[in-house]
């Protein structure tokens, strides 16, 4: 039996409606705040990650799924979606038009990380990205929208972790106050840092090797660093999200795991579930325009990661309920099925969901069928025969909660199911119309 490769699933249609309402309840809230949905390929030229993310990254180094075209072009599966966002602002000049852009996109990153629960080597993110803003108001409008996202999805005992990674003025200070450090701990650290010391420092404050861990505790820190522009930046990012009454909490050991982030980082996390948990981060990355060809332009975005956000939100709230089937057509007798077919196909396009079944069995099984699959109301079409001729003894629609029958006319010529009767009955109940 072939089944998935490692490290990758399928969502099965039980699961799908929370995706779903998290979906749409995130575009709506994005187009709220004048946000735009961009639909992105899946594979990119390596180039674009290795440039963007940093070569010395885990990413580039060891996890991407790059492999060459026929034409002997590296090409990669997206390992993430900014990258992607920025070269297409870049490639269809969107800046000419406003270099102000709100855009935000929705799908599936590959990642060749060690599975395990809730993560996977192809997972899901919602990306919301903003163009051409430098003041630190959209950094505290894009946490307040993430917030107030969560909120809506009904997660609570939710905190922002926020930290300040500097800019290009002030960060080589900070590197170099932190190389020093490291090579004091050169014996105690892991050989990914030992060789990242020199190459990328700022990410050994991410490793997650205990020993990197402890050994880092009295590293310095990029707040002790800032220039007086990124001092001034943060502290403004604080007082907007203080007066918008987000709860926050300064994080001087949080670093994103890219290269491209600049000033402001941040990282939303919940204790719903005991431990702490991040459902999602992001950051600023003013210098990643220019850096891919394109114009002097700031920007800033965030990830949501969907798959351990709908992990949460499964534990945690009752399951989302699939709309059940408004009504169930029972065919008996021969010319019954034809009509059973051009009836479902009529309503369903009316918006009352509606099904039939093809196999011929007895009305006893029919109705164990209706029973199965929830639907509200059943409609039994009768044209078995009667006196050795073909007649339409009826029709009747039954509400399987209340057992009321209602008996419809089938209609002359051709005795055609009474359609707009039954519209007017389901919808006059409050039948869904979607």
């Amino acid at each position: 039996m072939i089944q998935t490769i490692r490290g990758f699933r399928d969502i099965l249609p039980g699961d799908t409606p929370l995706w779903q309402a998290i979906e749409q309840t995130a575009s709506r809230l994005f187009e709220d705040f004048g946000f735009k949905e961009i639909r992105l390929p899946l594979i990119e030229q390596t180039e674009l990650f290795a440039r963007s993310i940093g070569e010395v990254t885990d990413i580039v180094e060891k996890e991407m799924y790059t492999f060459p075209d026929r034409k002997g072009e590296n090409i990669t599966l997206r390992p993430e979606a900014t990258a992607s966002v920025v070269r297409s602002y870049i490639q269809h000049k969107m800046y000419a038009a406003d270099p102000i852009q709100r855009l935000y996109t929705m799908g599936p990153m590959f990642r060749r990380e060690r599975p395990q629960k809730g993560r996977y080597r192809q997972f899901y993110q919602i990306n919301a990205e903003v163009f051409g803003i430098a003041a630190p108001h959209i950094d505290g409008e894009l946490i307040l929208m993430l917030n107030e996202l969560f909120g809506r999805l009904g997660l609570t005992d939710l905190t922002t972790h926020l930290n300040s990674l500097g800019c290009p003025e002030c960060r080589p200070l900070f590197h170099r106050a932190l190389t020093e450090f490291l090579r004091s701990k050169h014996g105690g650290l892991c050989s990914d840092c030992t060789r990242r010391m020199d190459k990328n420092p700022l990410r050994t404050l991410d490793c997650k090797v205990p020993g990197c861990r402890e050994a880092m505790l009295d590293a310095p820190t990029t707040l002790d660093h800032l220039c007086s522009e990124c001092s001034d930046h943060f502290d403004k990012v604080k007082e907007i999200l203080t007066r918008q009454e987000v709860d926050f909490q300064v994080d001087k050991t949080l670093v994103r795991g890219l290269d491209y982030y600049s000033r402001t980082a941040f990282e939303v996390q919940t204790t719903a579930l005991g431990a702490q948990s991040a459902v999602a981060g992001g950051g600023r990355y003013d210098a990643l325009v220019r850096e891919l060809d394109g114009p002097e332009v700031p920007a800033i975005g965030f990830a949501i990661g969907l798959d351990r956000l709908a992990g949460v939100m499964e534990q945690l709230q009752e399951p989302v309920k699939t709309r059940e089937l408004d009504l169930f057509v029972i065919p008996l007798g021969p010319g019954a099925l034809d009509q059973a077919y051009y009836c479902c196909s009529r309503l369903n396009l009316a918006g009352i969901r509606c099904d039939t079944d093809y196999s011929g069995k007895s009305l006893k099984g029919l109705m164990k069928r209706a029973d199965k699959l929830n639907a509200g109301h059943v409609l039994i079409l009768d044209m078995r025969k009667s006196d050795n001729k073909e007649s339409a003894t009826g029709a009747v629609l039954r509400n399987m909660k209340t057992r009321e029958q209602t008996t419809l006319s089938m209609q002359a010529p051709d005795m055609q199911v009474p359609y707009d009767e039954i519209i007017k009955i389901l919808t006059d109940k409050g039948m869904p119309r979607d």
